[in-house]
């Protein structure tokens, strides 16, 4: 007589589950950054490039395919039979610092490749240091010129209230 072991049925959920046979799984990936750009590198082989679906809310990249095989006939003997048919999905948290409006997605030979622009804002950048007399001048410069729009914005209100 066959007995239930509860256990078990849970391993065996579990193991279905991490396995990806029934569920999602993870594609293997590359991911870095050269120059104002990151790539991620994905392997998808064997996938239709149709089903495939990147998308971006907010920070978050998400990448879906869908590996759909042939529907065997009825009268089809499987020897072995390893290959299957499933869902992959990839999310990734950009962080900040990333262009969002410009990602862009390229498939090729069973490999997306996503283009990850940093945002110039972001981007490293040098910054001149002022010494001495420069830096003094630069300063006069500046509230000269403040001093200069302030007046300049003063007198425009003045002229306005005159015309009422």
């Amino acid at each position: 007589m066959a007995t239930f072991d509860p256990f078990s049925e849970v391993q065996n959920f579990a193991n279905q589950v991490l396995s990806g046979r029934n569920g999602l799984e993870q594609m293997p990936m590359d991911l870095y950054r050269q120059g104002a750009n990151y790539y991620l590198a994905a392997d998808l082989p064997g996938i239709d490039p149709t089903s495939v679906d990147v998308d971006v809310d907010g920070q978050l990249l998400t990448i879906r395919a869908q590996r759909r095989l042939p529907s065997a006939e009825k009268d089809t003997k499987w020897i072995v039979r390893e290959r299957r048919s499933h869902s992959f999905v990839r999310q990734l948290n950009l962080g900040q610092g990333i262009d969002t409006e410009n990602i862009t997605a390229a498939y090729d030979n069973g490999v997306l490749t996503v283009t990850i622009p940093v945002s110039p804002k972001s981007q490293p950048r040098k910054i001149q240091v002022a010494t001495g007399q420069e830096h003094h001048d630069n300063m006069v410069l500046e509230h000269d010129k403040d001093s200069d729009e302030d007046r300049s914005q003063n007198v425009q209100k003045d002229s306005e209230g005159s015309q009422d």
